[in-house]
């Protein structure tokens, strides 16, 4: 079975997260989205919204589950007996990021194997930093999150 696992802090899950997931979906038999809970990261959403956000965005995927991770990604991954490693980049900078990353991983447990999939070109620009701040001043965000995310947003930054 060719199963994968898609980490990201996904805070907040955009429209090129979700194009990652259901495009992976259609190529891996089992996708495991895991939503990352750093103790040192300050994030504007739960682990559990988060999650509960993506569940709800990719509910008609049958093949693809979430699930929360406070761990490192590759003792996740061995103890799931998932070798292959999902990671979505935008450019060159996500890149040599992630390629630093997935240098590590190997060093850490060289079973691992890293998939880099691009986003498609209309998000290539979305960061989730940038959609908080752009969110934090009541901006359109439309086409760069889910509506789910969006009313998730305004609600997050009303209560402020």
């Amino acid at each position: 079975m060719l199963k994968a696992a898609f980490p990201g802090s996904f805070d907040p899950p955009t429209s090129g997260h979700i194009n990652i997931i259901q495009r992976a979906a259609s190529i891996f038999e089992e996708l495991v989205v895991v939503i990352a809970e750093n103790k040192q990261k300050k994030y504007l959403f739960s682990a559990e919204e988060r999650a509960s956000m993506i569940s709800e965005l990719i509910k008609d995927k049958k093949n693809v589950s979430v699930t929360i991770c406070d761990s490192l990604i590759v003792d996740y991954l061995k103890k799931e007996k998932i070798k292959l490693l999902l990671r979505g980049v935008r450019g060159l900078e996500d890149f040599s990021y992630e390629f630093e990353l997935s240098m590590m991983n190997r060093t850490l447990d060289p079973d691992i194997e890293t998939i880099f999939m691009t986003t498609d070109p209309e998000y290539f620009v979305i960061r989730s930093s940038s959609i908080k701040e752009l969110a934090s001043f009541n901006g359109n965000l439309s086409g760069m999150v889910p509506p789910l995310v969006a009313k998730a947003l305004k609600n997050k930054y009303t209560n402020m």
